[in-house]
């Protein structure tokens, strides 16, 4: 295979699968864990919406903080050798099978144990997930290239990654949870087995470098990216928009089941949509990215979900036709969420001159704050929901209308917001 030493290498297909064939296993666990888990200790498990918040806001706060710490290490990895890597990856990967397997087949339902047991599960899971996550997104940001060269290259992690996504969202109610974790475990072993005959990047530094990097405080500190003004701007947009798409991911079961009262059984075809529609626009998205660069195409992804979010906060009680062009239609939205912000983070990254030895230290930070945007989202949203009075399965219609406003209007405001920066701090500043 030839190295990745080049932006005028294309990045084929082949080259393409075999990295981003990680994001598969990565988004299929990812599901579970962010959407389906609180609906299932709410419903199944009976853990109190307040407990149940608190539990998240706590783990998911945790692995955020931790993130930084395991980008910083991550470089050591990758100035050590790509081998050294892929070794920490399996490491990583093993514990994380089994901290899934351990969360949804808990021991105990009695409280308080079970939330004792579902908090460690959690943290341990949750580091797993991170410290895979922080290598994979490095090493494609290693491979550099030009703005169409990057965005290719993270349409290959985030387009496989939904169809894990897709997956995940129909074999738990197709095969049950117990063969859902066996094909998790099998999708795993394929994907470290891929990334290891992926192409090779470059890196910058021998460990020698990287140590002294390290002591002059030079690129591979872990707070290298906050001296970069390019950085800054793109993570305010990135966590404002973040957010905005947390809430409506944290609350989509709630609302589906009781604003909109739909079967269990139409809820495969809500989530499938939704990522379906996500994974099929991406090349046109693509596309557009030739034609006017990433900034303006994630913000014209960032106009098209706020319009679809205004519609759904009409629909009501049986609108299950109406709810199908809204995953629809936000799920090609989405397709932007993922695949552009990781692309220009990396055009950043080499703008600044970093790439190639501190991809972990922004990595790191970056995932710190997608996991702070889900730990506040599911940590907030759901107590003052308690709060104002929505409870699962209830039928009040004030309830309900403060549910609508929580999953449709606030993503909108803040949506509204993260497009605003995106213009002033990015766009208007590109030439």
């Amino acid at each position: 295979m030839k190295p990745a030493g080049s932006a005028a290498q294309a990045f084929t297909w082949h080259e393409g699968w075999r990295y981003g064939l990680m994001g598969f296993p990565l988004a299929f666990v990812a599901l579970p864990l962010y959407v389906v888990l609180p609906n299932h200790y709410a419903r199944e498990l009976g853990v109190p919406l307040a407990i149940l918040g608190a539990v998240l806001l706590g783990s998911r706060l945790f692995d955020a903080f931790i993130d930084p710490l395991i980008g910083r290490w991550s470089d050591g990895l990758f100035a050590r050798s790509l081998r050294a890597v892929l070794a920490w990856a399996a490491v990583a990967a093993a514990v994380l099978a089994i901290g899934f397997t351990l969360l949804f087949f808990p021991p105990t339902r009695q409280m308080p144990l079970l939330v004792v047991w579902a908090t460690v599960c959690l943290m341990v899971t949750y580091a797993a997930y991170s410290t895979l996550s922080v290598m994979h997104q490095s090493w494609g940001a290693m491979l550099g290239g030009d703005e169409n060269q990057r965005s290719r290259i993270v349409a290959w992690r985030e387009g496989l990654g939904l169809v894990g996504v897709v997956v995940a969202s129909i074999t738990p109610v197709a095969l049950g949870l117990p063969a859902t974790t066996a094909l998790f475990f099998i999708a795993l072993a394929a994907g470290w087995w891929a990334w290891g005959r992926a192409r090779k990047p470059q890196v910058a530094g021998t460990r020698a470098q990287h140590s002294g990097a390290r002591s002059s405080g030079q690129p591979g500190s872990v707070w290298l990216p906050f001296a970069r003004p390019g950085f800054r701007a793109l993570l305010a947009v990135f966590v404002v928009n973040g957010i905005a798409s947390a809430i409506p991911a944290t609350l989509i079961l709630f609302f589906v089941q009781d604003r909109l009262q739909a079967p269990a059984s139409i809820e495969p075809l809500f989530l499938g949509s939704y990522f379906v529609c996500a994974a099929a626009t991406i090349p046109v998205w693509l596309i557009l990215v030739r034609r006017i660069g990433l900034a303006r195409t994630w913000g014209i992804g960032m106009l098209l979900s706020i319009a679809v979010f205004v519609f759904a906060s009409q629909l009501g009680t049986g609108d299950v036709a109406g709810f199908v062009w809204v995953c629809a239609l936000s799920g090609m939205a989405l397709g932007t969420d993922l695949t552009l912000p990781s692309a220009l983070l990396a055009g950043t990254i080499a703008a600044s001159g970093d790439r190639g030895r501190s991809e972990g230290a922004y990595f790191g930070w970056w995932n710190f704050a997608t996991k702070l945007n889900l730990a506040l989202a599911a940590g907030v949203a759901l107590p003052v929901l308690g709060w104002l009075g929505y409870t699962p399965g209830t039928r009040d219609e004030a309830a309900l209308q403060t549910l609508t406003w929580a999953y449709c209007l606030l993503p909108c405001l803040l949506k509204v917001v993260a497009a605003g920066l995106l213009y002033t701090l990015i766009i208007r500043k590109t030439p």
